[in-house]
């Protein structure tokens, strides 16, 4: 696994490459988890006796969704297999780096779509919402070829095809309008026009098309780290995220910060999570295998830190808040950082209580495992037992977090 780097830290290149490795994320998760174990939070408190109910109920989500335990990963591909569909069965023509220009462009189309979206999809009629809704939407776009710009090809994503995309064409691939609302459209139609823009200034990862895919080959070897895809994940496309976050020209993107944390050089006091490159990385873990390459040590990725997994632990008191916020809060804000801090350290955490209920070991079930089988399916259960279906709290996002 990549490394916290410990020299060039005084330096912005030096503190964004260490802000960009897991092992980051999770020392400094660690920090803001025990400081809220010993009662020191704003926010929270933590309640480890809660943890074991929390495993068990993951566990038995587990069992009913996969009852033999051949679990896959969490992972896009999932959404596309939405009401028991073979939708990959239509991509038979497809290479490989194919498959990974669909997997990139549908995961950086798949943050909160909000309570009144869905999707309605053609040929089968199916209804459907929030994550898989996105993704069948993103499926079908991809194959009507939105996002290519040779009608001869329609099976791929490129920089002219993004470049060309307009808010009117997005909003109608995904039967959005006035009565139909998705969240942050706008925000979505901009984070893919940054990722044409990326993809056309890099030709030597990209090839001369700006395709995605490029990464299938950027990464080389038949057999590669988990970590070494998040990290080409994060240095070819760090422009693309908002800049609000940076470290003088570093864009360090899903990375925000808090108060009790320090850290050495320009590293002090930000927390990273990096999930939607996460959430990529672990979804194209299956279109790798499928381009012939091996990916080893998955548990380098963390858990991912969004509403799912987050609302698991408050709905089954494992985090407990002091206050609810009584108004919309924001990624930016503490609280939210925190949150999602404690998310991170606390999957960890129940990971092996959960392998351990159902007789299996890592190597069986991977983190990517636990969390298809798993925590963010048992999230999503409580949520709509709880609040039909909201997160525990209202996040103003821009779609490029949660």
């Amino acid at each position: 696994m990549g490394s916290a780097i410990e020299v060039g830290l005084d330096s912005p290149a030096g503190a964004a490459a260490a802000l960009r490795c897991t092992r980051t994320i999770r020392e400094r998760a660690g920090v803001l988890t025990a400081r809220a174990r010993s009662g020191d939070s704003r926010w929270f408190t933590v309640h480890d006796d809660a943890l074991d109910s929390a495993a068990a109920l993951v566990a038995g989500v587990t069992r009913d969704r996969y009852p033999d335990l051949q679990i896959p990963f969490h992972s896009r591909w999932r959404h596309f297999e939405a009401g028991g569909v073979d939708r990959k069965a239509r991509l038979s023509g497809a290479d490989a780096r194919a498959l990974v220009d669909l997997t990139v462009v549908s995961v950086l189309l798949d943050a909160g779509a909000g309570s009144d979206w869905s999707y309605v999809e053609p040929g089968t009629d199916l209804r459907l919402s929030r994550s898989e809704g996105l993704g069948v939407a993103s499926f079908h776009a991809f194959t009507g070829g939105l996002f290519s710009s040779d009608p001869g090809d329609p099976l791929r994503v490129d920089a002219a095809g993004l470049a060309g995309l307009t808010q009117q064409r997005l909003a109608e691939a995904f039967q959005a309008d006035a009565t139909n609302p998705l969240v942050g459209l706008d925000g979505r139609v901009a984070l893919l026009h940054r990722l044409g823009a990326v993809t056309a200034a890099s030709p030597e990862v990209f090839g001369a098309e700006g395709r995605p895919g490029g990464l299938l080959t950027a990464v080389n070897g038949k057999s590669v780290g988990a970590h070494d895809i998040l990290s080409a994940v994060l240095a070819s496309f760090a422009p693309i995220w908002p800049s609000g976050n940076a470290i003088d020209d570093q864009p360090l993107g899903d990375c925000w910060r808090h108060s009790a944390l320090d850290g050495p050089g320009l590293t002090a006091g930000w927390m990273p999570f990096h999930k939607l490159s996460q959430w990529l990385t672990y979804s194209l873990l299956e279109p790798f295998g499928w381009g012939g390459v091996t990916v080893t040590d998955l548990d380098d990725l963390t858990g991912l830190p969004e509403y799912r997994n987050g609302g698991l632990l408050l709905d089954t008191g494992v985090l407990q808040l002091r206050h609810t916020p009584d108004q919309t809060v924001t990624v930016a804000d503490e609280l939210v950082v925190e949150w999602r801090a404690l998310t991170v350290t606390l999957l960890d955490e129940l990971a092996p209580l959960v392998r351990e209920r159902l007789g299996v070991n890592a190597d069986e079930m991977p983190l990517a495992r636990v969390l298809e089988g798993g925590t963010w399916a048992a999230g999503r259960a409580l949520a709509h037992e709880l609040r039909g279906g909201l997160p525990p709290l209202s996040i103003a996002s821009d779609g490029t977090v949660f």
